[in-house]
């Protein structure tokens, strides 16, 4: 039996959870969500206690296992998601790199000849804290957020795709919490020979 499938999701109040079939759809103050779950894992919905547990028929599956921790990870981030949202933070370093938003598209000028512009999915707002670096010290800042965990973190992902950070000088894109392992640049020896 999964340790994660096991547990039981609380819902809080002002979060709606509706089941047809295997289609679930959860209702909040930020918004709704909704997905299909799989056919051998059981979702059971009790809304005066405010629960829903996720069962696994038969356990003995090695798929049905390892499905049933998924499902109730993916069930408990819909129901945080529409009643907290969740949130990425990102930060730019390089001299003279800078984001800004233009009518839903992100426009980030991050070294090369031209600007980088990413569509924004539906259903992602950005937050930016500092639109400009300075030097190489004080990063650009934003924040990212929404309700789908896994969209959020999808769009996360391709923006730190466009420019990694790199080891030498750490320039680049990166998570706030992310640490970039340095190395130490080229050594020149004097010429004693």
């Amino acid at each position: 039996m999964s340790r994660i499938g096991k547990q039981i999701i609380e819902v809080p109040k002002g979060v709606k959870v509706e089941q047809k079939g295997q289609n679930i759809k959860v209702t909040g103050p930020l918004g709704n969500l909704q997905m299909d779950c799989h056919p051998s894992i059981e979702v059971k919905i009790d809304s005066g206690a405010g629960q829903i547990q996720v069962i696994n028929e038969k356990p003995q599956i090695r798929e049905n296992k390892q499905l049933h921790g998924t499902m109730r990870a993916l069930i408990a981030n819909m129901v945080t998601g529409v009643s907290k949202g969740f949130e990425k933070k990102m930060k730019i370093y390089g001299t003279g790199y800078n984001i800004k938003e233009q009518g839903g598209k992100l426009v980030l000028q991050i070294g090369f000849c031209h600007p980088v512009t990413m569509t924004m999915p539906k259903g992602i707002k950005i937050a930016i804290e500092t639109p400009a670096t300075r030097g190489n010290d004080i990063p650009a800042v934003f924040t990212l957020s929404a309700t789908d965990k896994h969209l959020l973190g999808q769009f996360a992902a391709d923006i730190r795709k466009v420019r990694p950070p790199e080891p030498y000088k750490g320039k680049g894109i990166r998570y706030a919490d992310e640490y970039v392992k340095r190395k130490v640049g080229k050594a020149f020896a004097s010429g004693t020979a």
